[in-house]
């Protein structure tokens, strides 16, 4: 806003209207010019000062007394002018930790060159004040400094507002710890003391990822507790001289300065208990118990890195190389700074793999055990970079998953997958399935079964065609969107496996109740023929579970003769390795299918079922002797050099008796026994030895692995007789089994039967119930129609007679359930002849009543009468009467 003119005289106005007024008076009046000036210009200095929060002073050099303006009278919490002050009265004003500054700046300062400098001011009551004060000293004509000018400004609401942004900017409001910008500075001068004096530092980033998830299943409020929760914890488990920082919402690092250079591992070591110490117990948030799983990556100084930015960056690298919250300590070294470069190649690799082209799709055939035939392949995706060359799925998956990048791959994946089988059905190859493996990604869309159901369509692949396969880990992380995923898809017809069972913590109650229609078990479950008695043992164990749930079996990384030995002889239905085929492209599934490769004949094509022995000893000659004295049994004799070989040919033939020799190389006949009857319990085993180790064979009978135990040399008759025995014992245990399945199998049809005649009877109630609810609202309706009504069965026998009925002929009340040609009265009489569909006119007590009679009529045939009664003067009403009854009656 502009001045007035008055106090302004340089204004526009002044300059032109009363230019030459004004020139008139300063020549005729001078000094009253001068001082109207003089009062202008200590206005426009208050204005200033006063605009500005401001004030001003000029120092007399040579007697050391500071003349305060108005505006600085007022910073100093006076309202009046003060007179003269001493310099050092003045400086006692300036906060004590100030006053050395404020004259040192004095003293170095030049003459003409104006200084700034900012320092604090106790006004007594009003606090402390922050100023920013400018000084310019002046010479006289004598060149000597005479004079100096100081110009303060009252800087304390900007001074807070920038310590509050530098608040906001380094310290985390949430925790009050500091955040990446305030640790970074707290890092640097930690690091700038360590290189003074030699020393050595140890730097731990902490990644706790219950705190996103508690924000993802609780709420902010719920994470927010979560991570104060965790800094007290942290700042309670490391001493003061320690630094805890805040990066993130489940991410902070501990810095732990003045170490000493040869105790940097014991100092790792201590902090790592302290941290364990720290996160052991569970967090209670509202009412959730939080268990604080966590990772730790450490990087120490100066062997890891530096520099501030370079040493955080190699703790966090060194805690992102591995699976969050998986408990593990990562160290950060050259092969992680590496690994981590690796990492951030792949991923901006995979930003354009999928326009670019460079996925492909490998096919791995899964097989069935009982035919050996090809029923479905694996889609595998490969990815060749057209920059980084082939790259491993072990490395690109984990990439994938972290980006998030996995889901546009595992959609590519699917529709490639789709569009491969639609092509194989048109082709002629059947219904080969072809099965996807979904990620958590996937699995974590709302709508999955919809861009299943798409990719089926865009194709023209049926779903039967089509499986996914999902792991047990992913089940168990949100199980209730998992069943709900399962169900949409097995609405649309897609098979849904189990992968890598065994590896995670499923649920056997949520197992039972999800939509599975394969458990594909892992690797690690896939053992040979020979393996221990309690690997063979847990193999059957998984098997036997998924069947006792209605699931098929398939055994994932078959590579031997001996795996497929094992997964046959336990009733596995499907397997998929390299003993078959490694993963090939579509036009090696192409081949296969046109060669009709199948697994070898031996493992699922078995012999007519017959009486069938296997002979076990490591001399060729003793077992042609066994074979010449056992041939005339009329049993099929398998022979076995080794035990090794034994377990082999149980895996291949339906085996009823056992004779194996004690003493051979490997394994001894009690041993081999063991593990035949965990293999197949239902054989009949005996040892045949010229040596007798009492103990082991009286513990092998004992528990059940062996029947008998014969001498060498033998006795044929003996020998055959024994051979003979077992053979009868092992019907006799085949045939009792049979007989407890066929009771078992009765049983259970019988209680089917009773189950279904309790339902059926049930059911005959409920409908008898409601057939008797319905007949007493027909006969209440009938007492309560307005005509005389009498009830006739088919034989004359009066069934019931309505309310009117009763006043017309008071003693039809003692002739309910007799029969009406019996009745005292002619009139009631004469209506028993009267047959469906007549009238007849009769006299009650001198009224002339008309009798019309009407059918009942049912599903069954005629039910009986219905007669009606009226009286004869209203012959027009009769019909139309007896009319609606009829129909109201049926």
């Amino acid at each position: 806003m502009r001045a007035p003119s008055a106090d302004f005289p340089d204004a526009p106005q002044a300059a032109s209207a009363g230019s030459a007024a004004a020139a008139a008076t300063a020549a005729t009046d001078p000094t009253g010019h001068a001082a109207r000036d003089a009062d202008r210009q200590a206005r426009l200095l208050a204005w200033s000062e006063d605009l500005c929060r401001g004030g001003s002073a000029e120092i007399d050099l040579h007697s050391g007394r500071l003349q305060p303006s108005a505006g600085l009278c007022r910073l100093l919490g006076s309202q009046a002018p003060l007179p003269p002050l001493s310099v050092r009265a003045a400086l006692r004003q300036v906060a004590a930790a100030d006053r050395a500054r404020v004259v040192q700046a004095w003293r170095a300062a030049q003459v003409g060159q104006p200084f700034e400098l900012q320092h604090r001011v106790v006004l007594g009551a009003d606090g402390v004040r922050m100023l920013r004060q400018r000084g310019l000293l002046e010479a006289g004509v004598d060149g000597r400094t005479c004079r100096g000018v100081v110009v303060v400004q009252d800087i304390t609401a900007q001074h807070e507002a920038e310590r509050r942004i530098e608040q906001l900017v380094n310290v985390d409001a949430l925790t009050g710890l500091p955040k990446r910008a305030g640790f970074l500075r707290q890092l640097d001068a930690a690091l700038a003391a360590a290189r003074a004096r030699g020393g050595a530092m140890v730097l731990l980033a902490v990644e706790v990822p219950q705190v996103r998830h508690a924000k993802q299943s609780l709420g902010f409020a719920a994470a927010d507790a979560l991570a104060r929760a965790l800094a007290t914890r942290l700042r309670a488990a490391f001493a003061a001289t320690s630094v805890v920082a805040r990066l993130g919402e489940g991410d902070f690092v501990v810095l732990v300065p003045e170490v000493g250079a040869a105790s940097v591992g014991s100092v790792i070591v201590a902090c790592l208990g302290a941290l364990q110490a720290a996160l052991a117990e569970p967090e209670c948030v509202g009412a959730s118990e939080v268990f604080l799983a966590h990772a730790v990556g450490v990087a120490r100084f100066p062997a890891d890195a530096d520099d501030a930015p370079r040493l955080l960056s190699a703790a966090l690298s060194a805690l992102r190389s591995g699976t969050p919250g998986d408990g593990a300590v990562r160290v950060a070294s050259a092969a992680l700074d590496a690994a981590q470069q690796r990492r951030l190649e792949l991923e901006s690799a995979l930003h354009h793999a999928i326009e670019r082209g460079e996925f492909t799709l490998l096919y791995l055939p899964q097989l069935e055990l009982r035919s050996g035939r090809p029923r479905g392949v694996q889609a595998m995706p490969r990815w060749h970079s057209a920059t980084l060359g082939t790259v491993s799925p072990a490395e690109f998956i984990p990439v994938a998953e972290r980006s998030g990048q996995v889901v546009a791959i595992g959609q590519w994946v699917l529709r490639a997958a789709c569009a491969q089988a639609a092509a194989w059905q048109r082709a002629g190859l059947g219904e080969l399935r072809v099965q996807v493996n979904i990620s958590a990604a996937q699995l974590a869309q709302d709508d999955l079964a919809a861009r299943v159901e798409a990719a089926l369509l865009e194709s023209g692949a049926q779903p039967r065609m089509l499986g996914v396969a999902l792991t047990e880990t992913l089940l168990s992380a949100d199980a209730a969107r998992a069943a709900r995923t399962l169900q949409a898809l097995r609405a649309i017809g897609v098979e849904i496996a189990l992968d890598d069972f065994g590896t995670g913590y499923a649920n056997l109650g949520m197992l039972r109740t999800l939509p599975i229609d394969v458990i594909k078990i892992d690797r690690s479950y896939v053992h040979e023929v020979t393996a221990a008695v309690a690997d063979v043992s847990m193999t059957r164990a998984v098997i036997t579970l998924a069947h006792s749930l209605h699931m098929q079996v398939l055994a994932e990384g078959v590579e031997t003769d001996g795996q497929l030995a094992l997964l046959v002889a336990n009733g596995c239905d499907l397997m998929q390795g390299g003993l078959f085929s490694p993963p090939v492209p579509s036009a090696g599934i192409d081949a296969i299918w046109a060669e009709g490769r199948r697994l070898p004949e031996v493992y699922f094509q078995r012999a007519e079922r017959q009486r069938t022995l296997l002979l076990v000893d490591d001399e060729e000659n003793i077992l042609s002797a066994l074979r010449r004295c056992l041939r005339r049994g009329g049993y099929r004799i398998v022979t076995a050099l080794s035990a090794a070989e034994g377990l082999q040919r149980l895996a291949e033939s339906d085996v009823d008796v056992i004779v194996s020799d004690q003493r051979m190389p490997g394994m001894t006949g009690v041993e081999f026994l063991r593990r035949a009857k965990d293999l197949c319990p239902q054989t009949i085993r005996m040892v045949l030895s010229g040596y007798t180790e009492l103990q082991s064979i009286t513990d092998a009978i004992n528990e059940g692995a062996i029947y008998k135990f014969l001498t060498k040399p033998w006795e044929d008759e003996l020998l055959r007789a024994n051979v003979d025995e077992a053979f009868r014992q092992k019907e006799m245990q085949d045939d009792n089994r049979r007989l407890d399945r066929e009771v078992r199998v009765a049983n259970q049809q019988l209680a089917d039967v009773n189950a279904r005649l309790q339902t059926a009877l049930a059911a005959r109630d409920e409908q008898l119930s409601l057939v008797e609810d319905r007949g007493r609202s027909a006969l209440d309706a009938l007492f309560s129609v307005p005509v005389p009504l009498i009830g006739l069965d088919e034989e004359g026998l009066i069934a019931f007679a309505n309310r009117d009925a009763e006043r017309l002929l008071p003693e039809l009340r003692g002739l309910v359930g007799s029969y009406v040609d019996g009745a005292p009265s002619a009139a009631l009489r004469a209506v028993a002849g009267l047959v469906a569909g007549q009238s007849l006119d009769i006299d009650l007590g001198g009224r002339r009543c008309r009798c019309v009679s009407r059918g009942v009529d049912s599903l069954g045939g005629s039910r009986g009468r219905l007669v009606a009664l009226m009286p004869a003067a209203e012959p027009a009403d009769a019909e139309p009467a007896a009319a609606d009854l009829r129909g109201s009656v049926r």
